[in-house]
């Protein structure tokens, strides 16, 4: 098969146009690997060896790219990679050398993550803990990495958090309102523990004055409904269930 002319394009590739009509792209490493610039002809066992390390070149730019535009774990490059469907086999070559030359390392990784997270997030160590582990991060690296994520670090964002939970308060009140900022914050991956020792050491805003609002809000809304002592029950059972009390 006849070469008939070559172009370089702009990203460092060649355009190999062939006597078949063909238009071959390949990288500059291939050129070199298989003299293209030298040689006039190729067979159809040759073409499919430039197509073969062509591929792999293609995977590892591709995975060397991502990484580039940002950060992975092995599994979500594996996974990225995958999903374009190239072959496993040149898929694990391409991580392979990705490892070794040190732009892949799922330590590094989790230390940057963890890192970012903890400035820019309000997400406890449970919760990023359970990130890493669904992009494939080892339990062990994540144990180790997690140490820089320590009480001293946590205590103010969880005192901030509940602090600002209280505030946004409108409706409950007392161990409804506890119970519903130790759910929001141990959503956010903080420990039960460390919550608890928190909030023992916050003082919960007067809750009069919600009571009052929502015993008047209920009162419009049941006194359609029923009267005297039922209507009465039937405010203060809705009261309680949201932690609140109110003595007109």
């Amino acid at each position: 098969m006849k070469i008939l002319k070559y172009k370089k394009k702009r990203n460092g590739q060649y355009e190999l146009q062939l006597e078949s009509g063909e238009d071959l792209v390949l990288y500059e490493e291939v050129i070199l690997n298989f003299d293209l610039l030298l040689k006039k002809k190729i067979d159809e066992e040759e073409r499919a060896a430039i197509f073969h390390s062509n591929q792999e070149y293609d995977v590892y730019y591709v995975g060397l790219k991502s990484l580039k535009s940002r950060f992975r774990s092995v599994y979500e490059l594996r996974s990225l990679l995958m999903k374009k469907e190239y072959p496993q086999e040149l898929v694990e070559k391409a991580i392979s050398k990705l490892l070794k030359q040190g732009y892949l390392n799922d330590e590094s990784f989790a230390k940057a993550y963890i890192n970012e997270q903890m400035i820019t997030t309000s997400k406890g160590p449970r919760k990023i803990e359970k990130e890493l582990l669904d992009k494939g991060v080892s339990s062990d690296i994540i144990f180790r990495e997690l140490t820089v994520y320590t009480k001293e670090e946590q205590i103010p964002k969880i005192e901030k958090l509940a602090t600002r939970l209280i505030k946004s308060n409108r409706s409950r009140g007392g161990a409804v309102l506890r119970k519903k900022i130790i759910h929001d914050l141990q959503m956010l991956g903080y420990d039960i523990s460390l919550i608890e020792e928190v909030l023992n050491s916050l003082e919960f805003t007067d809750t009069k004055d919600i009571a009052k609002k929502e015993y008047e809000k209920i009162y419009k809304r049941l006194s359609r409904k029923y009267s005297g002592r039922e209507l009465e029950y039937k405010i203060k059972e809705k009261l309680y269930q949201k932690g609140l009390y109110y003595e007109d």
